[in-house]
């Protein structure tokens, strides 16, 4: 409990205690009267000032005016212990209410809870404490258990577990070792890491999330948009409405004065929005924090709502279905005669060929080559010493010339050595000199060098992937097919989306068609467009808009570092694996901090759970209050129904709002 709420339960300790005693002593003039006022201006003395102070400002129809207008006018009609129970009642839902904002903001608080508090960086052999602020590119930092990773860098020495869970929404612990990168905001749990930083503190992980936080609250929802709108209208409306009451019916008819001012009192203070005005935002409130704590960054209530509203979710291929990294899925040798009449050579050999091709390059494509010649064949390593010679040839592969023995069967291509002397210097024909050694030029790539080189390169049928292509210095060896992988729980996504009423799963993809429809038929999506440049996928985009219904909204779900125009031009843009990513945080509106798809189920559920909460609330706020006011202006209702119709409205609703905060994607 705050000092502030410490205060607050004292005045109204005091208030209720002077109002019981007013209520035993009543009659007993002015002992009553003195308590009443005593519990009056204890429970309620800054509500008056504070309505005449939003009056000199401009802002008349507020709550504090209401509160002033009805207590005064019951004070007037001699209803003082009323007006005093309205301002004790009201002011104990203010307490609730606001222990209750309290609550929820201090959950999304300690959730986002990331902020470093300093680095221990190493300068000149010495270890100091300082503001990551004062950190520099390229030095390097300690980070010691316990403590949370200040900036973002590269391990240089170390390993150790990090906690991420603030950041993804992951419970698991990440593994770090030497070489890989790590991010700010995580916790580092075990080890001590020495880290080379590779970004300044204010475009570091930790400060690009909370700065979308932060700013999460300015983009506002149709739903508060509207209760801001309502409030304008309905507090004046109310009071000229509290204000005929008492008037219409003594002058016109000839009523008691007393009855119409009491009810008219008691038609004010039944009609103050707080319910709608503190209940619709501190939902979507919850709703964002909800996400913030399943690895879900929304940058604004806006696109909460637009998530709930998913009738179209189109992906990106790689990087969002796929892994983005590619694989051998498939070696074809070509059936090559040799000295004696067998297959030279089998699929060890191809891919000890490809390995030993792509052994200087660091293209993604080579080093999935590598990764497959060491976790497939078990019985070979790679000798770097056998590449004589190694260069690119730009656009097309690459050209190596790789020396073996006779006796050596590593390499299946036992022919004489003057399958390629001719290219060969004099330093290399000294190595092989005495026909102990031999050497063979390979040449491994796209159809492109095959062509350069006169080789024909055989394929039978469509393959679904980058293909490499082998041959030496005249026959064509094989070939290499790499493929990406698609991610683990894509299919669940994808089965998650369909329960959520999501009626088309589309795929943008610059990879050939051929590729794409694999993919696509593989995961059930309904469309997929291939060979699409940057541009052409917006204006897919903008089809797809147009055939979506107008009250539904259509995600583009991509990595947002190429995607960024199409991210932009979507209802909802929804970057995968924002964590660490810039690109992502500044092109999405919606941010996935970890590689899963299924999170973005996760993040419809949490929409639609919070616009249902805002719904709910509506609804039984304005219903109960327009209950409560007929009423109230019937004369079949007293001021206590009508503390029940605001007080107890707004408590009942705060109490739903802040289920909001409160999923789990088992939920």
């Amino acid at each position: 409990m705050t000092k502030k709420q410490k205060k607050m339960v004292i005045r109204l300790s005091v208030s209720a205690v002077c109002l019981a005693g007013g209520l035993i002593s009543e009659g007993m003039h002015p002992l009553d009267w003195i308590l009443f006022l005593t519990a009056y201006l204890a429970a309620g003395y800054d509500i008056p000032l504070k309505a005449f102070r939003n009056i000199r400002n401009g802002q008349v129809f507020d709550e504090n005016f209401l509160m002033t207008v009805a207590t005064f006018g019951a004070i007037g009609v001699g209803e003082l212990e009323e007006a005093v129970a309205v301002m004790l009642f009201y002011q104990v839902g203010e307490l609730f209410n606001d222990y209750a904002v309290n609550r929820s903001r201090k959950s999304i608080t300690n959730l986002m809870d990331i902020n470093p508090d300093y680095a221990n960086v190493l300068r000149d052999g010495n270890e100091e404490q300082v503001e990551p602020d004062e950190v520099e590119i390229g030095e390097v930092i300690v980070i010691k258990p316990g403590e949370k990773v200040p900036l973002d860098g590269v391990v240089v020495k170390g390993s150790s577990s990090l906690d991420t869970k603030a950041l993804t929404g992951e419970s698991m612990p990440v593994e770090v070792t030497e070489g890989e990168s790590i991010v700010s905001g995580s916790i580092n749990l075990n080890g001590v890491l020495e880290v080379k930083v590779t970004k300044l503190f204010d475009d570091s992980t930790v400060a690009k999330i909370l700065e979308l936080v932060e700013n999460a609250s300015s983009r506002k929802a149709k739903a508060e948009n509207f209760i801001t709108r309502f409030a304008r209208v309905y507090t004046p409306a109310v009071v000229a409405l509290a204000l005929a009451l008492a008037l219409i019916p003594p002058i016109a008819a000839g009523q008691p004065w007393s009855v119409w001012v009491y009810r008219a009192c008691s038609f004010l203070v039944v009609s103050c929005p707080c319910a709608l005005v503190i209940s619709i935002p501190l939902s979507f409130f919850g709703g964002l924090g909800a996400a913030s704590k399943n690895g879900i960054l929304m940058k604004g209530s806006n696109y909460l709502e637009a998530m709930g509203k998913l009738d179209t979710v189109v992906f990106d291929k790689t990087g969002t279905l796929t892994t983005g990294r590619f694989q051998v899925t498939e070696v074809k040798a070509a059936n090559i005669q040799g000295e004696n009449g067998r297959e030279a050579l089998g699929r060890d050999e191809l891919l000890e060929l490809a390995a030993y091709g792509e052994y200087h390059s660091n293209h993604p494509i080579a080093l999935s080559v590598r990764e497959a010649f060491e976790n497939q064949v078990a019985d070979r390593t790679l000798d770097a010493d056998r590449i004589l010679f190694a260069e690119e040839i730009a656009g097309h592969g690459m050209h190596v010339r790789i020396r073996y023995s006779q006796s050596d069967k590593s390499i299946g291509l036992n022919e004489t050595a003057d399958t390629a002397k001719a290219e060969w210097t004099e330093e290399e024909a000294g190595k092989t000199a005495g026909g102990e050694n031999f050497c063979k030029d390979i040449y491994i790539g796209n159809e492109k060098l095959m062509n350069r080189k006169g080789i024909t390169a055989m394929e039978n049928g469509e393959t679904l992937g980058t293909v490499l292509y082998l041959a030496d210095g005249k026959r064509f060896l094989g070939s290499i097919i790499i493929s990406d992988t698609i991610r683990s729980d894509v299919s669940m996504a994808l089965k998650g989306l369909r329960a959520e009423g999501v009626r088309s799963l589309v795929m943008l993809t610059g990879d050939k068609e051929a590729v794409g429809r694999a993919v696509g038929e593989k995961l059930g999506l309904d469309k997929v467009f291939g060979s699409l440049l940057p541009g052409d996928k917006v204006q897919k985009v903008e089809e797809l808009l147009r055939e979506k219904p107008s009250d539904r909204t259509l995600a583009f779900v991509g990595d947002g570092i190429n995607d960024a125009p199409v991210l932009a031009r979507a209802d909802v843009g929804i970057a995968m694996g924002g964590i660490g990513s810039d690109a992502a945080v500044e092109a999405a509106d919606v941010v996935i901090m970890n590689d899963q798809p299924s999170k973005i189920v996760d993040g419809i559920r949490i929409a639609r759970k919070t616009v249902r909460i805002v719904g709910q609330n509506i609804v039984f706020a304005i219903g109960v209050k327009l209950l409560v006011l007929a009423l109230v202006a019937c004369g079949f209702a007293s001021m206590w129904a009508a503390v029940f119709g605001d007080v107890g409205v707004s408590v009942l609703a705060i109490l739903n709002a802040v289920r909001a905060l409160n999923y789990t994607s088992e939920s």
